[in-house]
């Protein structure tokens, strides 16, 4: 049904949405079983055979991504890291090499680094902005991925998709992009020139801090076939109350993203004008190095704002002990606002690496609840330096 609709909440609501045509539920009903019943040995009723390979709730959930990303085909995975590792080793082998973003999240660089690396997959990060350098990197490489986040975590770093992806193809590499800041909403990286679509659906998709999950979506049918092909033999697939409730996060992400959007400027602008910060990390600015692609590929700004203190890691461990709305957690994307302090937190594995974060850095995911109340917590809170 995805052919003909237009409107981004439209496919969020519909894709793989279709009523029950027994009971016309219009919500489908949740499949829990671990195995199905054949019509005679050696046929299948509707291709499901036992849970691993197929599940009724998790294939809704994937036509639901597809649509939402304008991709072809939709892989579900019990973690977002889950989700790169099974894609990484459905394209990769032994003796090639990721080109990466210098300011990558430090669990995708520790998964690429330090797990994959003992399998034998190279790795280079770069500035994805120095197209010099990341063209010698994937040449001197061969690289066969570029793996790309924008807006990245939690520098707020902003990469041209469609340039890298003409610069990655010209070698012969494959362009990754983590869409999880941004969300399907406000970006849609296959229509950019992407090949790959990977998600942390824990984030923005789920919206609700509930449930744990990843997602790849392509729209390459030889793709596909090899990442379905791990996902099927490796098993890290989503459970169905899993796939279930990250569906019903992402039929109300359009309607959520707008208000993290629109709180997150508001909050972004309070920042700039405290004499206690340093520098604030947000799009949305236009002396922001990266605004103008981000206008340009982006329909919005989003939820997350970084911000560096100017009182350094005792004033920014301060603050982020002190608000009472902002919670102090790690993660992204749920309705509530949630604070985090990258350096000790998210970021951990790469102290002491190029891809280290300030310590005067505090990241913020703005939430929907009322700006004013937000910005009434971070006065309380900056008050106490």
């Amino acid at each position: 049904m995805t052919e003909n609709v237009q409107g981004s909440n439209t496919r969020f609501v519909h894709a793989g949405q279709a009523f029950e045509p027994v009971t016309g539920a219009v919500v489908p009903p949740l499949h829990f079983s671990t195995t199905y019943a054949p019509e005679a040995i050696g046929k299948l009723r509707s291709g499901y055979e036992y849970g691993r390979g197929g599940n009724p709730t998790r294939d809704a959930l994937q036509e639901q991504l597809a649509a939402a990303e304008f991709g072809t085909h939709a892989f579900s995975f019990g973690s977002g890291l889950a989700a790169e590792d099974s894609l990484i080793r459905a394209i990769l082998r032994p003796g090639d090499h990721i080109v990466l973003g210098n300011d990558a999240y430090g669990g995708t660089f520790r998964l690429i680094d330090r797990v994959l690396g003992g399998w034998g997959i190279g790795n280079t990060p770069v500035n994805m902005s120095d197209e010099a350098s990341l063209a010698a990197a994937i040449e001197k490489n061969k690289a066969k991925l570029v793996w790309v986040e924008t807006p990245s975590n939690p520098m707020m770093k902003i990469t041209d998709i469609a340039r890298v992806a003409e610069i990655a193809h010209a070698a012969g590499a494959l362009l990754v992009v983590d869409n999880t800041f941004a969300s399907p909403f406000l970006q849609q990286p296959l229509t950019l020139g992407a090949d790959i679509v990977v998600h942390s659906t824990t984030k923005y998709i789920g919206g609700h801090s509930d449930v744990v999950g990843g997602a790849v979506i392509v729209k390459d049918d030889e793709l596909a076939e090899k990442i379905g092909f791990i996902q099927f033999a490796v098993g890290a697939v989503s459970g169905p109350m899993d796939a279930f409730l990250t569906t019903r996060g992402l039929k109300t992400l359009g309607v959520r993203m707008r208000t993290h959007s629109e709180n997150a400027a508001k909050v972004a602008a309070w920042l700039r004008d405290r004499k206690e910060v340093e520098r604030v990390l947000y799009p949305g600015f236009e002396e922001h190095p990266g605004h103008e692609i981000a206008k340009k590929q982006m329909s919005g700004f989003g939820g997350m704002v970084s911000v560096q203190l100017a009182g350094g890691e005792a004033a920014a461990r301060k603050i982020a002990e002190s608000t009472r709305l902002f919670t102090l957690a790690e993660s992204l994307g749920g309705i509530e606002s949630l604070m985090n302090y990258p350096s000790e937190m998210t970021h951990a594995s790469v102290k002491g690496t190029e891809l280290a974060v300030p310590v005067n850095l505090l990241r913020l995911s703005v939430g929907i609840e009322d700006s004013a109340d937000l910005i009434e917590d971070l006065e309380r809170a900056f008050a106490g330096l």
